[in-house]
């Protein structure tokens, strides 16, 4: 319920013609709020009791109203939505960032996380190839330690979407944060593990984790994570972009900023930070205005 609601309320059980404020506030409370919003047993301690109906004045109601209902959940406002690959080094650097983020502003914007598969042919043709960006993209985005390329695997001629299929699986295990995905990261381009073969994807979560490693497998081969997986994927490209990590940040009141291939904390930060305050800003006129007329 909108603070705006709230106030046409209050004016209706003031002016309600009913017998006395009890009344009034039963009838407005069944007709002009959604019963979802009563939290239960409130309305049975009101006027269960006949010295309790008595007691109820405007005053009374207005405190009533404004300690049981609140403004909107913020967090339905902004979402920040984080497109990454399993093994794209660039998400690896980034992820410090992504966690900064959900620190800064928990409880007040959505967070979440989908899978953009990269193409074969973006992924390194050979090992030497691999170490050469990794001397690349390392003292960019200054990174202490050189990654590890023994992931690499050239029979797989770049088909590496078993470890993301694993990722994507974790969901169905209750793992919808971050914490498998990145295990599986780190233990390819900090450990070397060789993730793109299923086996050893599988294998290596149900160990860390300690889930049923048939049962993940199965998980992870099924129709239903292979089709979230693609339609994630679909949505990243529909965004008009081909670079990995990507931030796309939206609100309620219809912008929508995209952020590809950057990860400083920065924009993004200034970005949410802009929604936040539009956002607040319609909720104040709507407080005051209500929303658009109809004619």
């Amino acid at each position: 319920m909108t603070q705006a609601s709230i106030t046409v309320t209050i004016s209706a059980v003031n002016h309600a013609p009913a017998k006395n404020s009890a009344e009034s506030l039963g009838i407005v409370l069944a007709k002009k709020i959604r019963p979802a919003c009563i939290p239960k047993g409130i309305l049975q301690t009101f006027w269960s009791d006949a010295s309790l109906r008595n007691l109820i004045t405007p005053a009374l109601t207005r405190q009533f109203l404004a300690s049981t209902f609140q403004s909107p959940d913020p967090m339905h406002q902004v979402k920040v939505t984080y497109y990454l690959e399993v093994l794209s080094s660039w998400c690896h650097y980034a992820e410090p960032v992504w966690t900064s983020l959900q620190e800064r502003y928990h409880g007040k914007v959505e967070f979440e996380w989908k899978l953009a598969l990269m193409l074969p042919g973006d992924f390194p043709v050979s090992q030497a190839q691999c170490d050469w960006f990794y001397r690349r993209s390392g003292p960019i985005s200054q990174q202490p330690q050189m990654l590890s390329s023994g992931w690499f695997d050239a029979k797989l001629k770049g088909n590496y979407e078993a470890a993301n299929l694993v990722a994507e699986a974790g969901r169905d295990f209750g793992f919808t944060d971050d914490r498998l995905r990145r295990f599986l990261t780190t233990s390819a381009l900090r450990d070397g593990r060789k993730i793109g073969e299923p086996d050893t994807a599988v294998s290596l979560v149900a160990q860390k984790f300690k889930l049923n490693t048939s049962k993940l497998r199965a998980a992870a081969e099924s129709k239903a994570v292979r089709q979230r997986v693609e339609a994630s994927t679909t949505a990243f490209h529909a965004h008009k972009i081909n670079q990995r990590p990507a931030f796309i940040i939206t609100d309620t009141i219809g912008d929508k900023a995209v952020f590809s291939g950057l990860g400083k904390i920065e924009p993004l930060v200034a970005t949410i930070d802009s929604m936040l305050a539009d956002c607040t800003a319609y909720a104040s006129f709507s407080a005051h205005f209500g929303p658009i007329p109809a004619k």
